[in-house]
């Protein structure tokens, strides 16, 4: 046999050997690189499922940190004040019922600046307070209490409650305010980003296929309810098709979810 000829046909068959295997490799590691990229680019994910972010999110770093705050007490000087009115404040202190003596007639198409001066003049702290919505089913106008011109979402300590009649007139509000709002720390912190929270809500199953972000901002949520006081934590809210809003920890990126607002003014 010749030695020659052997030699050759083993390092030809090495040579293959070594181009199979290294086209293998550069399969497997193209394939990983895919899907490494695939992972990791959320815009895909939501260009995938067509959802749209229809806002300009905020790109600079932004600071913030939490709040400690307690519900406020109203006084029967306080229901003094509210010439016009048949005030009734709950056991507790923290609730002001108020029937008006001339209801206020609405026009068909409400607009907030309608009330800016019975905020101003008519109610206690009413510079305190900004629109949230108006209900057409509820027959009811709500307003959150802000801090530093940001709302205290969902705070059944720290909100207005108008009702009004058939004649879309309001007839009467429930009122609760929080005082004593303080940073609880000198050292401010950096928010998580907006496309963080929408990312957990994409993850979670939240964030729904074909829906659009139209609106981003930031407020505070309640963190810790005590008795006699309450930790207010930043949060995002991003409002999903100009109609239902979302909330995540701006801090610590979880999900929030609110209860129901029936019990504002429970005695």
């Amino acid at each position: 046999m010749d030695w020659s000829k052997i030699k050759t046909i083993f390092i030809i068959t090495f040579l293959i050997l070594d181009v199979y295997l290294l086209f293998q490799f550069m399969k497997i590691r193209d394939a990983n690189k895919y899907e490494v990229i695939t992972e990791t680019s959320l815009e895909d994910k939501l260009k995938a499922d067509e959802i749209k972010i229809d806002v300009e999110l905020p790109k600079a770093a932004i600071k913030n940190q939490y709040l400690s705050a307690q519900p406020g007490k109203f006084s029967k000087s306080d229901a003094a004040k509210l010439k016009g009115q048949k005030v009734v404040i709950n056991e507790s202190g923290t609730t002001i019922t108020a029937d008006l003596e001339n209801p206020i007639q609405l026009s068909s198409k409400f607009e907030p600046a309608s009330l800016a001066d019975f905020l101003k003049e008519k109610i206690l702290y009413g510079e305190d307070y900004q629109f949230w919505e108006k209900d057409d089913e509820k027959k009811t106008i709500t307003y959150f209490q802000q801090y530093d011109n940001f709302p205290l979402y969902q705070n059944m300590n720290g909100m207005i409650i108008f009702t009004l009649n058939e004649d879309n007139q309001i007839m009467k509000y429930q009122q609760t305010h929080i005082e004593g709002i303080e940073k609880l720390t000198a050292k401010e912190d950096v928010l998580l980003q907006p496309m963080k929270a929408i990312e957990t809500l994409y993850q979670k199953g939240v964030l729904k296929p074909k829906s659009k972000i139209t609106k981003v901002e930031l407020g505070y949520s309640t963190l810790i309810q005590l008795a006699a006081s309450q930790v207010l934590a930043p949060t995002w809210r991003l409002v999903v098709d100009d109609k239902e809003n979302l909330y995540v920890n701006a801090f610590e990126g979880q999900i929030i979810e609110f209860g129901s607002n029936e019990n504002l003014g429970a005695e």
